[in-house]
């Protein structure tokens, strides 16, 4: 009886050698799947940039032009700015004859009252900064542009903009802006 389970097993033999056929054939077929995904990522990155043809940025200082001036928002805003293309790509940061180049000024800080209580009071205020930016590409002119970016922070108003609450919304503020700046000059989107 043993026997006649040995030649059942053999039986089964060839099917067994065209499944590991299929597997190697399999194998090779992601091999060659994976390589034209791996190579399709030189073109496209995971910060969404398509291929830049820049190896240098520079990023000018943005001097507060606005009517409201509040110290300090200027240089935070060229380091955030910095920042966010040194970490989103592969551009070397230089002080002048950049590739690339940002520049521009703030153009509008302001605060105003956005929504009212029944009795004519503010219960909300809007912190709105508005940023200026002229981009220049050495190598492709048609991506220039000159464009006006801006975004809000809204607080309550029995707060006052000042010590945390004013270095939240600046720092949500300038990082909304630079991102935008950003996909507009280097993403495309």
């Amino acid at each position: 009886m043993k026997i006649h389970i040995f030649e059942n097993n053999y039986k089964f033999q060839p099917k067994l050698e065209f499944a590991k056929h299929i597997m190697k054939k399999t194998h090779y077929l992601l091999i060659l799947i994976s390589s034209f995904i791996l190579n399709s990522c030189s073109v496209y990155n995971f910060t969404g940039t398509g291929k830049i043809d820049a190896k240098t940025y520079q990023v000018n200082f943005f001097p507060n032009n606005s009517e409201l001036i509040e110290p300090g928002i200027d240089r935070t805003f060229t380091l955030t700015l910095q920042d966010l293309i040194q970490g989103q790509t592969n551009l070397q940061l230089v002080k002048n004859g950049g590739d690339l180049t940002y520049e521009g000024e703030i153009t509008d800080y302001r605060i105003s009252p956005m929504t009212a209580t029944a009795d004519q009071q503010a219960s909300q205020n809007r912190l709105k900064i508005r940023v200026m930016v002229r981009f220049t590409n050495k190598n492709k002119e048609a991506d220039d542009f000159e464009k006006s970016f801006e975004f809000y922070y809204d607080y309550p108003a029995a707060q006052q903009l000042t010590g945390a609450t004013k270095d939240a919304a600046i720092k949500e503020i300038f990082e909304r802006i630079t991102q935008d700046i950003f996909n507009d000059s280097l993403a495309k989107w």
